[in-house]
């Protein structure tokens, strides 16, 4: 999940990124279940354990796209 919302993070912070936010980030975390990943929470034991050191804002970041993204529907 880390390795996920680092993208999603990473495209989501663009100009460019901006017109397929919402779409994206449901795409991805659709993908990511169906490839089995696991899931990290907000309480930050799979960012200590990164080997990459990917922050912890980047999954609450993605959380609340996935959030604003399942409101809206996209």
């Amino acid at each position: 999940m880390l390795f996920v919302s680092a993208k999603v993070s990473q495209f989501a912070l663009l100009p460019q990124g901006q017109p397929e936010r919402e779409r994206r980030v449901t795409r991805m975390v659709e993908q990511m279940d169906k490839e089995g990943f696991g899931n990290c929470t907000n309480t930050g034991a799979c960012s200590v354990e990164c080997p990459k050191g990917i922050d912890l804002t980047n999954i609450a970041r993605m959380n609340r796209d996935f959030l604003k993204a399942s409101v809206t529907g996209e």
